[in-house]
């Protein structure tokens, strides 16, 4: 796999373009942080829900429309989008002839520590649909074959380009991040990923980070774009994916995974995902090395 992200992935857009008749989903072998999928649609797919991750990624076929921040908007062809952690939106195809497009999910914590140097905030990119040939094909060098795993010092530089992309179109400067207690956040993330199936409580965090249950909430947020409370949901959800894409029965699946009962799991699916449970494992369609976890 080429997955020099100089290399001319962008002008080789139309290799893409594979036929699929079937609506569907492609999913991608794992990397830490980092979700890939291919979807193709007719119709409206995703309805409102919301993310814990960047959502970035470009379409390849047809008019892709999405409701993001109160304005419906569009995608051609060859146009990036950028969908930021904990923005609502929904998804679907603009015309009849379908929609097909690549999407790459980035964990924010990935992308603070590439910017942890220069002690600034994450980027905030208020235009969702954007033309830019070079961050598309920095894009599509990390989705060009999804049958194929990413390299870790691929990552290294890919997620730098992505950082300076994303930089490039922030037009709020990004904030001096100051004194956000870094190391204590991650503390708290390392500790929810271990309990992710559990009822984990304000005062256990309190302990293992020595910030009161408030300032670790503030700080949380501003290393991960999201509340302790979603991360823990979302990984949650991550793990019920895995389960389900594997044949598990939701009753079982939710009993696993902490949710209270099936019904309870398939609420929140659909929230996170916009789609039931159901829906999502009817889609998928992952390739034979996928082996992912991710969401």
């Amino acid at each position: 796999m080429d997955q020099d992200v100089n290399s001319h992935a962008f002008e080789g857009l139309e290799r893409l373009c594979t036929e699929r008749s079937a609506d569907g989903i492609v999913t991608a072998p794992a990397f830490p942080g980092i979700e890939r999928i291919e979807a193709q649609f007719s119709g409206n797919a995703f309805e409102p829900h919301r993310h814990d991750t960047y959502a970035l990624g470009v379409t390849i076929k047809g008019v892709q429309t999405f409701s993001y921040r109160g304005e419906r908007r569009f995608s051609m062809p060859g146009q990036v989008l950028v969908l930021h952690p904990d923005e609502e939106h929904d998804g679907g195809a603009g015309t009849d002839d379908g929609l097909q497009y690549r999407m790459l999910y980035l964990e924010p914590a990935l992308l603070l520590e590439c910017l942890d140097e220069e002690k600034i905030g994450l980027p905030f990119v208020d235009e969702p649909v954007i033309w830019d040939p070079i961050l598309a094909g920095t894009l599509l060098a990390a989705l060009g074959e999804l049958d194929r795993e990413l390299d870790e010092l691929f990552v290294d530089d890919f997620v730098s380009r992505v950082a300076g992309g994303l930089a490039k179109h922030a037009r709020t400067p990004q904030r001096p991040l100051g004194s956000v207690a870094w190391q204590r956040a991650r503390l708290a993330r390392d500790y929810l990923e271990a309990h992710a199936t559990e009822t984990v409580r304000s005062g256990e965090l309190e302990v293992v980070t020595g910030l009161d249950r408030f300032s670790l909430a503030r700080h949380f947020r501003a290393a991960f774009a999201t509340s302790p409370h979603r991360y823990l949901l979302m990984r949650r959800l991550q793990y019920a994916r895995a389960m389900i894409g594997a044949g598990e029965g939701l009753s079982d699946v939710a009993a696993a995974t902490g949710f209270a009962d099936q019904s309870h799991l398939t609420r929140h699916f659909k929230k996170a995902y916009g789609m039931t449970p159901g829906q999502w494992a009817s889609l998928r369609q992952a390739s034979p090395q996928d082996r992912s976890g991710a969401r």
